[in-house]
């Protein structure tokens, strides 16, 4: 398997089903936690976890992971 590559994982909080989902806990673990171990047990040489919410980043360097910020915009094309 290569191990040339990368895994970016969005987190949302503010899904419209489930808002607050990425920290939703299962068994006395983040959401987004189970999901980065999964993703840890590849042989990705990065995994980053991209959301639009501090707590989000907060949770994820908590247990180690790295968490990119963004922000959600809207255009309209003519």
């Amino acid at each position: 398997m290569p191990t040339n590559f990368s895994i970016i994982i969005p987190a949302r909080y503010n899904s419209s089903r489930l808002p607050g989902k990425p920290l939703l806990l299962i068994k006395d673990k983040p959401l987004i936690q189970h999901i980065f171990e999964t993703a840890s047990s590849t042989q990705a040489e990065k995994i980053l976890i991209a959301t639009d919410n501090s707590e989000i980043i907060d949770t994820v360097t908590s247990f180690g992971g790295t968490a990119i910020g963004f922000t959600i915009i809207s255009i309209t094309l003519k």
